[in-house]
């Protein structure tokens, strides 16, 4: 299945150098505004070491990993929503991807300019997160008026999407994003059809610079009033250096390893980290195929039952499906052969009720 997650952020930010970490596809990096006018789109290996066992069990010839689209948007800059610098722009391209990851500057550097002349982690967030809900605003208030002529003639399709979209223009008026409104499944579907951004789960990275002036390594007051933002409202975050992550994308690992180990905060692979967040951020799991032609992860939504994990393969395996032989892919590795798994009863047979559990192994009978 494709999934997109759209990179954004103020000017400047680390963007587009945290793209081209992401990807071997170059788009550019310069340090001045707006640079990155058409966003640029690459599609991302998810880092599995499961893949690679697996790979190695069954001697295949090829190896498929699961992948997510990354999307590297224009910078956004406060009145957007208003359709100042690019924002007209840049707010269609977010609507067209499924997650956000919002970058967020923590380092000081001079030499680098921030649009605002100063950096300020958290009235970063508020900048970009206030010209999403306005821009929602907007299109929320316009479907209210438009609903005026069928609720009048007391149409009661009407009449709920309507006071559905007066909760949420509430919300959004009071400055919150409109996933953090308690909504039941019904109002879910209203307001799914208006493809609001601020509806879309978010990720905040946040880019340091090995070496530099970081916020968090300075224990300055900036950093913490943004882990205190962070923390109270539940928000999924991550921390990269982006521009060491660039240099080191075309190494192999054994050489990433080695320079890691040399650069003081620096050790952790923070692309690897990224993606693997990205993944859960969309609710996404992974199920697998393998043989000697070739092992390959599949991406699905959690959940999933097994007819609609195998719509991952093919759309007609849902209305074919007969069943489908699970085993978990350690219990597979363990066993030493699907034989050895097969008599000790770790081979299961499921059907269609089967919901498909991150690592299984599937064979599906259609």
């Amino acid at each position: 299945m494709s999934l997109s997650i759209g990179i954004v952020g103020l000017p400047n930010v680390g963007k587009s150098t945290l793209f081209n970490a992401l990807t071997k596809k170059s788009v550019p990096a310069q340090n001045y505004p707006f640079c990155t006018i058409d966003p640029s789109v690459g599609v991302v290996a998810v880092p599995d070491e499961r893949l690679e066992k697996l790979t190695e069990f069954s001697k295949s010839a090829k190896t498929i990993p699961a992948a997510i689209e990354f999307v590297d948007i224009a910078g956004l800059v406060k009145g957007a929503s208003e359709g100042e610098g690019l924002g007209n722009k840049f707010l269609s391209n977010i609507r067209e991807v499924d997650a956000i990851a919002e970058v967020v500057r923590i380092f000081e550097d001079s030499d680098i300019i921030h649009v605002d002349g100063k950096i300020d982690p958290l009235k970063d967030i508020e900048v970009i997160n206030l010209e999403l809900v306005l821009a929602d605003l907007q299109t929320v208030t316009k479907r209210i008026g438009n609903l005026n002529k069928e609720v009048k003639k007391g149409d009661k399709e009407a009449v709920f999407e309507q006071e559905t979209l007066l909760k949420l223009e509430k919300i959004l008026q009071d400055g919150k994003l409109a996933f953090s409104m308690e909504v039941s499944e019904k109002e879910i579907a209203v307001i799914k059809l208006l493809n609001l951004l601020t509806v879309k789960p978010i990720l905040y990275v946040l880019n340091n610079k090995a070496g530099g002036k970081n916020l968090d390594e300075m224990n300055d007051e900036r950093y913490q009033r943004l882990l205190d933002f962070l923390n109270s409202s539940g928000a999924k975050w991550v921390l990269v250096d982006a521009g060491i992550e660039q240099e080191l994308k075309d190494l192999l690992p054994e050489e990433k390893k080695e320079f890691r180990n040399g650069l003081a905060g620096a050790e952790d692979d923070g692309i690897n980290n990224l993606i693997k967040k990205g993944y859960e951020l969309l609710n996404l799991i992974t199920y697998f195929t393998t043989g000697e032609d070739e092992t390959r992860a599949w991406t699905i939504v959690n959940g999933w039952t097994a007819p609609q994990a195998g719509t991952a393969i093919h759309n007609d395996f849902k209305d074919k499906f007969i069943r489908a032989e699970v085993i978990n892919w350690r219990d597979l590795l363990e066993s030493g052969s699907y034989a050895k798994a097969r008599e000790k009863g770790l081979v299961r047979t499921e059907g269609k009720e089967y919901v498909v559990q991150d690592g299984d192994v599937i064979e599906f009978k259609i």
